[in-house]
């Protein structure tokens, strides 16, 4: 089983042209959406074994949110609920698809997340990442649930997806995401990412940085470097592209049976490539689509 363990909040998507000035809220469709919560819906809509941990409202939008879960097959026992309103993101679409946030999320269900107790035995990976581990009190229990799973034995995938615009103290963060980097097994980047750090890190097993239409790009511990390009395709939005990377990344890796620090140095390139392929096309699927919409397996056969 595969837990991933993070935010679920609704996306309000501009459809259609957007007017000077900005868009009238007439023109905002609401979308599921969240990092964690898209790479949960990808790996179930992939046919994997996969159950959502987080803490999800009870209000309309949390019933909605599990129910696209529920649909696909995903596991919700771990989800915890409570009264408090669902985030809401605000995306702006730029004309090459590129989507940037503005987040209502003061006092959300997703801030007030508590560390579960311990996770199935079943499980064999854990992904986490966004604004979880941003806003407090809820991300210092989900980074105690990376330590404490990572420390088990589990493996672990932590895509930062920097939301600068959550981040009082981003020297505070950048410390703080240093010392995550010890009980990660495989870290995912983005390139804007990667430049907010200050760097791609040493540490994990392997890092995979997405370079958006250039493609993708893996460097293990051992030493090794594959890249592979992106998959051509007429950009709808790229929401939920790289959560789908991030699903696709762990399916392929158990498929191979790949799912621990040292497999992960002992891939080769041959391998590698494959994997990054695969979650190229993957990814190229869901940027056709506006809102994060993440292909099913039969549409990557």
């Amino acid at each position: 089983m595969f837990v991933v363990a993070g935010e679920s909040l609704i996306d309000l998507v501009p459809q259609g042209a957007v007017p000077e000035g900005g868009a009238p809220l007439a023109l905002l469709l609401p979308r599921r959406g969240g990092g964690p919560y898209n790479t949960a819906l990808a790996l179930g809509r992939l046919g994997a074994d996969v159950a959502f941990c987080s803490r999800v409202s009870t209000d309309g939008f949390g019933e909605a949110l599990l129910a696209g879960l529920r649909a696909v097959g995903v596991d919700t026992s771990l989800v915890q609920r409570g009264p408090e309103p669902t985030t809401l993101a605000v995306a702006a679409i730029g004309s090459d698809g590129s989507a940037g946030y503005g987040f209502y999320a003061q006092g959300s269900a997703d801030r007030l997340f508590q560390l579960p107790d311990a996770l199935p035995d079943s499980a064999r990976a854990l992904a986490l990442g966004t604004c979880s581990l941003v806003l407090e009190p809820g991300a210092s229990a989900y980074e105690a649930l990376l330590r404490r799973e990572a420390g088990r034995g589990v493996f672990t995938l932590l895509d930062p997806n920097i939301r600068a615009g959550l981040i009082q103290d981003p020297e505070a963060y950048r410390a703080r995401f240093t010392g995550w980097l010890p009980y990660v097994s495989l870290l995912k980047l983005s390139e804007d990412d990667a430049t907010w750090l200050g760097g791609v890190p040493d540490g994990p097993a392997a890092v995979v940085l997405t370079r958006g239409g250039a493609g993708l790009t893996v460097r293990t511990r051992a030493g090794l470097e594959v890249s592979v390009p992106a998959t051509p395709v007429t950009v709808a939005d790229t929401i939920g592209a790289g959560d789908t990377v991030n699903a696709a990344l762990l399916y392929g890796l158990a498929a191979r049976d790949a799912l621990s620090p040292a497999a992960l140095s002992s891939l080769d390139a041959a391998a590698w490539t494959q994997v990054l392929d695969f979650a190229a096309r993957a990814a190229a699927v869901t940027c056709s689509r506006t809102g994060a919409e993440p292909p099913y397996a039969a549409e990557l056969a």
